[in-house]
This record gives C-alpha cells, sequence and structure tokens, in this order.
C-alpha cells in the first residue's frame, strides 16, 4: 500500500519508511478520526495497538473498514487505569496517538460528569501509564479548537491564547491541557518522551455518522428525503476534511521524534472560517439534492457563534498548510457518502481520498 504515501523527504510529509514496522498506540480507534487514522498507518505498516469502547454508531467506519481484523483491537475504557496500563505495558509502544474522548458538545450537557471523566481522568490515566515506559518516543494528545475561552472575536486564537470553555466538552478539554503539561514537565520530559497537544476540530470527512454533526446530520435527512433541519446557520468555524489533521498528526510525531524539545501546543486549521449555512449550500450541490430549513432564532444550549484558529506556527515550523479548501473538502466528503451508499467499498474511498490528498500539492 505504499503508493497511498507520498515518497517526498523532509518531516513535514508523511513518511511510510517512518512508519512501516513502527509499534504504535492508537485510543480512540472505534470514532470517527480514529478509524481513519487505523487504516492509514495500518496501510503503511504500522504495528498498531488500538484501545477504544465499542463502536458508539451504526454503522461505523471502524466496522466498514474491518480495522478489528487488521491491527490488535482491544475494547475497552481509557477511565479503567488497570485496563489502559496493561495494555500500554503489552504493546510497548514507540508512538501514542490519544484521541478517546468524549467529543460532542451537546452530549457533554446531557452528560456533564462522564464528559469529564473520560477527557480529563481519561488523559491522566494514558500519562501515568506512560511513566517509566522508555519505549514511547512520542505522544500526540489530539484536544480541539475549542479550548480556548471563546471571546467571540474575527481574530484568530494562537496557540498562546488564554484557555476556557463554557460547556462541558471545552472546558474538559481546556482541563485536560494542564493535566498534560503537568506530565510532560514532571515526567515525561525527563524519560525522553515528547509530549504534544494537537488543537483541531469541525473535522469533516466521509464515514462519520455521530449525532449532532453537521454532514452526518445532513445525510441522514437527504438519504430519507426528509428536511434538515439547522439551529445556528451563521455559526462560524474553521472547517477541514479530516484529513489535513491526521496528516498533521502524523507529520508532528515525525517531527518530534527528531525534535522531541518541539513545542507543546499546536494548532491544525484551515486559513479561513466559513458558517453553518454556506456548508450546508455546498454539501447540497455537492451531494445533488436535499432540502433544508434554517432557524431564524437560536435555540438549544449555549454554543459558541465564532471561532477560528491561527495556525502560522505549524506553517511555519513544518511547512504544513492546508491542502483543500474548504469546498473540496466538502465535495469529497458528500462523494464518499454518495459513493458508499451506491455499493462502494470503504477501503476503496477511503484510499482513494488519501491518494488524492497526498497527490495535491500543499
Amino acid at each position: 500500500m505504499a503508493g497511498l504515501v507520498s515518497k517526498a523527504s523532509g518531516p513535514h510529509v508523511v513518511d511510510a519508511d517512518f512508519w512501516r514496522g513502527r509499534r504504535v498506540l492508537l485510543t480512540g480507534h472505534t470514532g470517527f478520526k480514529g478509524a481513519w487514522l487505523a487504516h492509514w498507518l495500518s496501510n503503511m505498516g504500522a504495528q498498531v495497538h488500538g484501545l477504544s469502547l465499542e463502536p458508539s454508531t451504526r454503522p461505523s467506519l471502524f466496522e466498514a473498514l474491518d480495522i478489528g481484523r487488521r491491527i490488535d483491537s482491544r475494547i475497552g475504557d481509557i477511565r479503567d487505569y488497570p485496563t489502559l496500563r496493561g495494555v500500554v505495558d503489552t504493546c510497548r509502544p514507540e508512538v501514542v496517538f490519544h484521541l478517546a474522548a468524549q467529543a460532542l458538545v451537546r452530549a457533554s450537557y446531557r452528560e456533564p460528569l462522564t464528559t469529564f471523566a473520560s477527557n480529563i481522568m481519561g488523559t491522566a490515566n494514558l500519562l501515568e501509564a506512560l511513566r517509566g515506559q522508555e519505549t514511547v518516543k512520542v505522544a500526540l494528545i489530539v484536544t480541539t479548537d475549542k479550548v480556548y475561552r471563546n471571546l467571540e472575536q474575527t481574530t484568530p486564537y494562537p496557540e498562546t491564547a488564554e484557555l476556557g470553555g463554557h460547556d462541558p466538552y471545552s472546558a474538559s478539554k481546556a482541563a485536560a491541557e494542564l493535566v498534560i503539561s503537568s506530565y510532560r514537565a514532571a515526567f515525561l520530559e525527563a524519560q525522553g518522551t515528547a509530549v504534544l497537544a494537537a488543537r483541531a476540530g469541525n473535522v469533516i470527512g466521509g464515514g462519520d455518522w455521530s449525532e449532532d454533526r453537521l454532514l452526518p446530520d445532513a445525510i441522514r435527512a437527504w438519504q430519507h428525503q426528509q428536511v434538515l433541519q439547522i439551529r445556528r446557520p451563521e455559526s462560524v468555524r474553521p472547517w477541514q476534511h479530516v484529513l489535513e489533521p491526521l496528516s498533521a498528526y502524523l507529520c508532528l510525531a515525525q517531527y518530534a521524534w527528531e525534535q522531541p524539545q518541539t513545542s507543546l501546543a499546536w494548532n491544525i486549521g484551515p486559513d479561513d472560517t466559513a458558517t453553518v449555512r454556506q456548508v450546508v449550500q455546498l454539501a447540497q450541490a455537492a451531494y445533488g439534492s436535499g432540502n433544508t430549513e434554517f432557524a431564524t432564532e437560536v435555540s438549544g444550549p449555549h454554543e459558541a457563534g465564532l471561532l477560528a484558529l491561527d495556525a502560522s506556527k505549524l506553517r511555519q515550523a513544518l511547512n504544513i498548510r492546508p491542502r483543500w479548501d474548504l469546498q473540496t473538502a466538502i465535495a469529497h466528503s458528500m462523494h464518499w457518502y454518495r459513493d458508499y451508499q451506491g455499493g462502494a467499498g470503504a477501503a476503496a474511498l477511503c484510499d482513494g481520498d488519501i491518494a488524492a490528498f497526498l497527490n495535491e500539492a500543499a
């Protein structure tokens, strides 16, 4: 499967040779982003060990890609420290990607304690399990672009902006960043483990069937000839295709392997933002059908209205910049769903997107 990976050199390019045979622990591998990453790593020949809860949706990309048969897949809860420690001790990873989390804003209002336990103590459990594991050279912890104290400003937030969080999801991820910083300074840096926090969000792409996410909601409605109901059409977000953050995670891990004293926090996002309304209109055009109703009054629990990230540090340090603009990202996403519904295999669709993404001039 080497054809899916660029052969260009440099730390800012996904390098198949680096990942071939590499022992990787991936938490959250049954989720949307986790399944994409497990698929990509597996294609490159990495020895992937996954720990996650059972898939939370039906269908799920994890099952569609048959990830459970392709990697060392273990079902378990990151809140269960003995289980997590046992997995780390057994697989002795060289690189760790921590994606497991309660990742939905609206769900965090319904289940705040679960959200705080998963996102804060789950992260602490993982970092504690890595303490004393000298095989681990890089640990990349995925948080979110919502860790910042949102001032509803048009100016993008740099990595140095104040952390905060109104809703339990955002607050739990901001708190997790303090845990990450503490473990890095107190324990992991001294043992030679590079620890990074990757802040990315508003990810789209084929194979996401989560609740309360824009494109999955659109697909569910339009496939059943129902009207898509949009709560907050004027909310602004830094939308990006799933391959943008995943490729950045891989490149950051490669970079930190050679530069273990690299910065802790990294924003990953596009240069531009767009409203929910604009995304829906582009999605409808790419899909070719579907009806939508935009709310005229805001309802539901508080959600940030305006969010933009400053990802200039990633561009300057690793020469990483977005490959796909919003229209291209949405087109690939909607075509993935359309073709999957038409009978195409998930693996072939993901492989096609990865090949197209890597062939795009950055």
